[in-house]
């Protein structure tokens, strides 16, 4: 069938995600737009009772074009209808730091965030500031440490909470009109009942009966048949991103269609019709969305899965690409806020790509692989060339044994799924349950292994260009890729094609490899030689070195060990003479275990946390710890350095941020250097009048990434010349805030931040202070 009608519908979605797009960006514009559609809707449909048409092409081409405008009208009027209750919300001014406590029910799976806390999704009932209560009704996001929530065996699906906390508005675009911080804790008013609470039940079940089984694998198992990922560890999950396996512990279209699959094969073995195995299918396809939690991500891959075994098991992708088509505009009419779903488009693109690509791909394998080989290879190969482009939005680096993983991991991920499911389902009999959840657990121990093997190899991820140059970059790539494999060069354009694909492919390898070099071995050589301060671009979280007379300070680790490796080996540190961890927040200490066995003495602030377990296997790796106080000082180098908080016996401000260590370092190379940790303005206030400070600091690291809630008398105080904020780029926080970059701006400070500049590093040269950023000079 010729391409374009495969492709016929593919204006439909396409239009609709557009508008889609721009009503959710711009939602007090959504009912002109809506209105501006509908009246085109009515205009072609005159048009086509009264006007002539005659070819048949035109007519098609002008009911595709009433169903683009039909999706977008549909998604502009469902943002229209929708903007006065999430604007009300926003009007009452619950952002800005006020103390807020919500009502709301748990929509969304209670699922644990880099930083070490949980995150579910939540519609808000009730809004209360102060003595004023606020019956509404809108999305959030609500955030809280595990240690705040008191009955965490009972959040879940379903379940009513009182949060207490503050709230800052969602970004444009976002379902989720509020982002809630329970600071102050969360209760679970209500447990889930019904449905919800039955399937929770099953999920909590599942995730005991493997709790004693060996291994990585064990808590792999929930993951991989019911998206429960609480059993999965930080290590593991990083393993699994790095290999291109995170989607197994996701609940993927891959996961639906083995459901719905397994289903449609059991009602033909018992003789039943097309009709009813499709009807079985579903109703099957139905039953593991409740157990797995209804959620919006959970429906749109039931929703992509049904689409693609549609299309498969027709064996005409152009009905495959329809179903596609139309699945995607309704999918967005119903939910708009997809439209900025970066799953949503991966889901999308990965089921296009099964539909239209994975046949002519597993044709050209086939020339040089065996048949059965290279169908294996095309799925994955398929979805990466698809997915590939979009994923370097988020992590702008290329899984080089992505497929490789996948291809190892295949045969056993269905096995792990439908008998971890079988397990899940088994929760009433207990023996059976172990004994399905141990043969579940042999799979999936494969599959863990396979991830850790494969994310440790080297070279297991190339760099790439960032944002939409690297999408494009890549997406080119891809392309070209596809050309080498799939197209046979019958002609003298094929043949011209697959060498200037060919070529293509040939100078990128030659760029990415030496980008890659530049990023570790060489890229100390872009570096200034003699820098004594340098800032790592470690994400949302601090790595900040220091160095005098050729020994070296680290102050904090980072958010995890891969990017904190990634620095130190571009600087050319193989050791570390004195490692500072000013608190243990993931952000600050996550990537300690890259310094293992290359520490010397350890720094610490107060325990909190997983800081036994830190300290623990930094000790036994040979460090020697040394709580930190006030008054305690040291020599680094020719330098010295003096701890001025936290108090040796304060009980006013908790472990964590407010009693993070505050460091003054100075001499031996190194300028005077203010390193704040995550203080809050109380105790900032509470330094700037101990008369502990000696100003003035050519140089401050801000406090707590530029967080809002700074004392501006402390940078007052300080006055310094350079103020350094380590933040991730495009945070959740809106780091760093204007109010402190006002601040900064007041006190005359440059600012140099690694969100922005990326690795940012300092020198002292005949009494002049020198910056040097990564990008940018």
């Amino acid at each position: 069938m010729p391409r374009g009608q495969t492709l016929r519908l593919a204006p439909v979605a396409g239009a609709t995600w557009l508008v889609a797009l721009g009503a959710i960006h711009l939602p007090q514009h959504a009912a002109v737009l809506a209105a501006t559609l509908w009246l085109a809707v009515l205009a072609a449909l005159a048009w086509s009772a009264y006007g002539r048409c005659p070819r048949r092409g035109a007519r098609l081409a002008v009911i595709v074009a009433m169903l683009a405008a039909v999706g977008g009208a549909a998604t502009a009027s469902h943002v229209a209808v929708a903007e006065p209750a999430r604007h009300a919300v926003l009007s009452l001014d619950v952002t800005g730091g006020r103390a807020v406590t919500v009502q709301a029910t748990v929509v969304g799976k209670v699922e644990g965030r880099a930083d070490g806390t949980l995150a579910f999704d939540a519609i808000v009932s009730r809004v209360t500031i102060g003595m004023a209560a606020h019956l509404v009704r809108a999305e959030a996001e609500v955030r809280v440490a595990p240690d705040d929530v008191d009955i965490r065996g009972v959040l879940d699906v379903g379940a009513e909470v009182v949060a207490q906390g503050t709230a800052h508005a969602g970004r444009p675009g976002d379902r989720a009109v509020l982002v809630f911080r329970a600071d102050r804790g969360v209760t679970v008013a209500r447990a889930p009942d019904g449905t919800a609470a039955a399937t929770a039940s099953l999920r909590t079940e599942l995730v005991a009966a493997v709790r004693g089984l060996p291994g990585e694998g064990a808590g792999l198992v929930p993951g991989l048949a019911v998206g429960d990922t609480s059993a999965v560890s930080r290590e593991l999950s990083g393993a699994m991103k790095e290999s291109s396996l995170s989607h197994l512990t996701a609940v993927s279209g891959a996961n639906c269609a083995l459901v719905v699959g397994l289903a449609f094969v059991a009602a033909s073995a018992a003789g039943a019709s097309r009709p009813v195995r499709v009807g079985v299918g579903l109703a099957v396809l139905a039953g593991f969305v409740l157990l797995v939690t209804p959620e919006p991500s959970v429906v749109r891959a039931a929703t992509m899965s049904a689409i693609a075994m549609l299309g498969v098991l027709l064996g005409r992708p152009a009905v495959g690409m329809a179903f596609l088509s139309l699945g995607v505009a309704l999918l967005l009419v119903i939910d708009p806020w997809l439209a900025g779903s970066l799953g949503f488009a991966l889901s999308t693109a990965a089921t296009a790509s099964l539909l239209l690509f994975a046949r002519p791909l597993a044709q050209g394998l086939e020339r040089v692989l065996p048949r059965a080989l290279a169908l294996g290879l095309s799925v994955p190969l398929a979805a990466q060339l698809a997915c590939g482009p979009l994923i370097i939005l988020v992590a702008p680096q290329i899984p080089v044994y992505g497929v490789l993983a996948n291809l190892l991991a295949a045969p056993a991920a269905p096995i792990a799924t439908v008998v971890g499911l079988a397990a899940c389902l088994a929760a009433p009999v207990p023996p059976l349950q172990s004994g399905l959840a141990a043969v579940a657990w042999l799979p999936a121990s494969w599959i863990a292994a396979t991830a850790t093997t494969v994310s440790s190899l080297p070279g297991d991820t190339l760099p790439w260009l960032e944002g939409w140059p690297g999408v494009l970059t890549l997406s080119a790539v891809g392309t070209a890729v596809g050309v080498l494999i799939a197209l046979r060069p019958r002609t003298p354009v094929g043949r011209r094609m697959r060498w200037s694909s060919g070529a293509l492919v040939a100078v990128v390898i030659g760029v990415v490899a030496g980008g890659g070099l530049l990023g570790s071995v060489a890229g100390r050589w872009t570096l200034p030689a003699d820098w004594s301060i340098l800032a790592c671009d470690i994400g949302q979280g601090d790595a900040v070195l220091l160095r005098s007379n050729g020994v070296v300070a680290l102050v904090d680790t980072g958010p995890n060990p891969e990017s904190l490796v990634a620095c130190l080996d571009r600087v050319g540190i193989a050791t570390v003479d004195l490692l500072v961890l000013t608190h243990f927040d993931l952000d600050h200490a996550g990537g300690a275990a890259a310094v293992e066995g290359r520490v010397g003495t350890v720094l610490h602030g107060p325990p909190h946390g997983d800081a036994g377990l830190i300290l623990d296997r930094l000790a036994r790796a040979g460090a020697r710890l040394q709580p930190a106080h006030e008054g305690l000082s040291g020599e680094l180098g020719r330098a010295r350095w003096s701890v001025l908080w936290p108090r040796a016996r304060g009980h006013a401000f908790p472990p964590g941020n407010d009693a993070s260590i505050v460091l003054d370092v100075r001499g031996g190379g190194i300028p005077a250097t203010l390193l704040l940790g995550d203080l809050s303005a109380s105790p900032q206030r509470a330094i700037a009048g101990s008369g502990s400070l000696r100003p003035p600091y050519a140089v401050v690291k801000v406090a707590h990434h530029g967080s809002a809630d700074q004392e501006p008398a402390l940078y007052r105080a300080a006055a310094p010349s350079l103020a350094i904020i380590t933040v991730g780029e495009d945070n959740d926080y809106g780091h760093p805030r204007a109010e402190i970059l006002d601040t900064l701006a007041d006190v005359g400070a440059v600012v140099a931040r690694t969100d922005s500049e990326g690795v940012v590093a300092v020198r002292e040269s005949r009494g002049v202070l020198e910056v040097w950023r990564e990008r940018g000079g």
